[in-house]
């Protein structure tokens, strides 16, 4: 019979009986930290730019979005195959565990060389596809070439992290993204400062990094113990075992890539309003992140273990667990509010100041935008504790539906009326996202209320089974 390793098989035991709130933070707080570490990198990443020139800052942005929606291929199967194989991790079905882990890992092999094949080939007529200012396809083309070798390899990477996560490595997934942080940005300040290299520099130590990451994940593969060692024989191409991953994953693909989509839709509105305008939307999106970043260390920690627990048939429990994380989030955006609102002049005169001159125009822009996108941070703690519910229930159509709405219907339409029907400059942009931000929030809340009556008629049919 299939067996975890005595590590594997505590946490489980752990994350179903342990006091929700106690395991919420040990599971999730080391994750939340991780994903702030990743929006302190990226805003460094963004000084790294800001010092080559404004310019730069607006292609690394509007070019990151689009590899974000390239991503999403390989985040789609992340999350919808650590789902079930968390389910069946919760129920204690080891040999599906080992079939279900050793299958993703094929499936992500398969899409990442897809993408590299039709991809780095057509780079500059993709960028044009998509309505890429030429000016940011001259800057950017090689920066991108090199993005898509990252996203090869962080294909792979990314499931091996969901993996990990679900079987409660949160502080070892923090050691290692950390150390995979300090090397990237170790190699960017050496080409940027010291070799005084451009934007596709910055992804070249990208590349390296996830390449470091890439050998550490086949070398724990190749010694991991029980059922979540990786064995070609059990890889299992099957429709009883592809057809639940692929379902839970292709709502989430399409979910990630039209989010993606609509943010490149949005700078190319941005556009309107000059060049330097999609950059400084780029920077708040990462000051935002400071924030945000520690709602989705929550929302993968949490997405986990209500699965785990759901497995198990402990729906009493992952609801405990949900407005246990509903509170948490919540007071994170509070808390952000008031720390951003404090720091935000002091990080636009950052970002304005680049190697040859001091942007003025740049910082108003950055500040303009923030001081109203900032305002959406409690409500985003709102979807993002919804969004761990509905995933560890694996209701990905209706995260599909709330992050979809957040661009389409209360983004881009707003974005529009505000460009035709009013005045309003480049602040337009910072209110659009002020909008789009509070309604998901409010939709999310809205969208709960069916789902926790659900699960709790189904707590009750766990008590009378218990009490027979």
């Amino acid at each position: 019979m299939e067996q975890v390793s005595k590590q594997d098989e505590e946490f489980r035991r752990y994350a179903l009986t342990a006091p929700p709130m106690r395991t919420l933070l040990t599971v999730c707080a080391p994750l939340a930290l991780y994903q702030a570490l990743q929006s302190i990198f990226k805003i460094l990443d963004a000084l790294m730019a800001a010092h080559i020139s404004s310019s730069a800052v607006s292609a690394v942005s509007c070019l990151s979005q689009i590899t974000l929606m390239i991503t999403a291929l390989g985040s789609g199967l992340a999350v919808g195959g650590s789902i079930k194989i968390s389910e069946a991790y919760g129920r204690g079905e080891y040999g599906l565990v080992r079939r279900r882990t050793a299958t993703l890992y094929a499936m992500a092999t398969a899409a990442s060389l897809l993408a590299a094949v039709t991809l780095i080939p057509f780079a500059g007529p993709f960028l044009r596809l998509l309505n890429t200012p030429e000016e940011l396809i001259a800057a950017g083309t090689g920066y991108f070439r090199v993005e898509i070798l990252c996203l090869v390899v962080n294909f792979f990477n990314t499931v091996y992290i969901a993996i990990e996560r679900s079987r409660g490595h949160a502080k070892k997934i923090l050691a290692i993204n950390g150390a995979v942080i300090v090397i990237k940005l170790g190699l960017s300040a050496l080409f940027v400062y010291g070799l005084d290299g451009d934007v596709t520099a910055i992804a070249a130590a990208t590349l390296i990094s996830q390449l470091v990451l890439l050998a550490y994940a086949l070398f724990g593969m190749a010694r991991d113990e029980g059922a979540f060692r990786f064995r070609t024989g059990s890889i299992h191409m099957k429709k009883e075992t592809v057809l639940p991953i692929l379902n839970l994953s292709y709502p989430v693909t399409a979910e990630k890539m039209l989010f993606a989509a609509g943010k490149v839709l949005v700078n190319s509105m941005s556009g309107r309003y000059g060049e330097l305008t999609v950059g400084a939307l780029g920077i708040s999106n990462n000051i935002g992140g400071l924030t945000t970043g520690w709602h989705a260390g929550m929302l993968d920690g949490a997405s986990a273990l209500i699965s785990q627990n759901r497995g198990a048939g402990k729906y009493r429990r992952t609801l405990q667990l949900y407005f246990r994380l509903l509170a948490v989030d919540v007071a994170i955006g509070a808390l952000g509010i008031a720390l951003v609102s404090w720091g935000l002049p002091w990080l636009a005169d950052v970002f304005a100041q680049s190697k040859n001159s001091f942007d003025q125009g740049f910082r108003e822009q950055i500040i303009a935008i923030h001081r109203w996108e900032m305002l959406g941070y409690v409500t985003l703690g709102v979807n993002s504790a919804t969004l761990s519910l509905l995933l560890g229930y694996g209701k990905t159509k209706w995260t599909m539906f709330l992050n979809v709405s957040r661009v389409f219907v209360f983004r881009v339409p707003v974005l529009w009326f505000l460009q035709r029907f009013t005045s309003m400059g480049a602040e337009a942009v910072g209110v659009t996202m002020m909008v789009s931000n509070v309604c998901t929030g409010l939709t999310a809340a809205v969208v709960a209320i069916p789902l926790i009556r659900d699960i709790r008629r189904l707590c009750l049919a766990e008590e009378q089974a218990g009490g027979e």
